[in-house]
């Protein structure tokens, strides 16, 4: 056993896999000498050389064309977007071009390819550098996306990303990043797809993801001392969507809420809603709810960050107040 934290847990996740495939090579912006701007790569320059982990410039569509010719031959690539925010730079190669070409090419072509990128609000580096913009893929058909919430999951699910033969978005939070847990000894390969029930209940199931996931569980806690069992669901991917796990708790609690980061217009959250709503209606017992971000630009400042994103304490109240029938 070996405690990381989830900054750490990046580094050893592609470790692992470079070890295992002399193949991989990783790009992106300060990847190789200066660690990565968050640290998450620090010491693979070092052990895997520079023809294996490399600088690039400033260009993100330069990374993203780069790893996706790499991918197109053969080659697994994992390329780092640094802030997510950025992935609007190279969006037209992301959702037109990687997203598409191995359905255009009858499966002919295969994209071992993984785009890592930060993600998500809570330091403070305001609009342009804080989203959470997991949603904007979910919605394009050929990406897969994931979104860790420990460094246990960071490691396993890096592993099913890199082996896996589509391109996979795979977002890691920023303000998780300090966060350390124990890592099992040995391999660490999780599934893509498959959500974790983190806490086990039975008057409501919360869904959540990255962030949200611990602060949904502190909630949890709270609303347990008020005597209401919460169930909660760490999500890890959007796409594949673990649907069976998410409708199975709702058939046992009776009620549903999603948790996320996601300004509230067409946040993944609705999707979940809607399909909760279609497949598991008659056992629901009283309606849907969303906990999102405002659909506005994200504040710099903390006190108006704070106050936008999901907080534990909002997560609990809204809770409370639906299962007391809104009084």
């Amino acid at each position: 056993m070996a405690e990381l934290s989830y900054r750490e847990a990046v580094a050893y996740g592609i470790a692992q896999e470079m070890r295992r495939d002399p193949a991989l090579v990783m790009l992106g912006e300060d990847v190789a000498a200066a660690g990565g701007v968050f640290k998450t790569t620090v010491g693979l320059l070092d052990e895997f050389g520079p023809e294996r982990v490399r600088d690039t410039p400033i260009s993100e569509q330069a990374i993203l064309g780069a790893a996706m010719g790499a991918a197109m031959t053969g080659v697994p690539v994992i390329a780092e977007i640094m802030f997510s925010d950025f992935l609007a730079v190279c969006w037209d190669m992301l959702a037109n071009e990687i997203a598409k070409s191995r359905y255009m090419t009858h499966g002919q072509v295969s994209f071992p390819m993984v785009v890592r990128t930060a993600n998500g609000g809570g330091a403070r580096f305001g609009a342009q550098h804080s989203q959470s913009v997991e949603n904007w893929c979910m919605m394009i058909p050929g990406l897969k996306v994931v979104a860790p919430s420990t460094p246990e999951d960071v490691v396993g699910l890096m592993a099913a990303s890199i082996r896996d033969p589509d391109p996979v978005v795979f977002f890691e939070h920023k303000s998780l990043m300090a966060k350390k847990a124990e890592l099992p000894d040995g391999e660490i390969v999780h599934e893509l797809g498959t959500a974790n029930v983190v806490r086990e209940g039975s008057d409501a199931t919360i869904a959540a993801l990255a962030l949200m996931v611990p602060r949904a569980l502190e909630a949890a806690d709270l609303l347990n001392s008020d005597g209401i069992s919460v169930e909660v669901i760490d999500l890890r991917s959007l796409v594949p969507l673990d649907t069976r796990t998410i409708l199975g708790s709702v058939a046992k609690t009776g009620r549903f809420f999603t948790v996320e980061e996601n300004p509230r217009l067409c946040g993944w959250g609705a999707e979940l809603v809607s399909i909760v709503g279609e497949e598991a209606f008659w056992d629901l017992d009283g309606p849907n709810l969303r906990i999102t971000t405002p659909h506005i630009p994200l504040p710099s400042a903390a006190a108006l960050e704070d106050l936008a994103i999901p907080s534990v304490d909002r997560i609990y109240e809204t809770v409370r107040k639906s299962l007391d029938g809104g009084s």
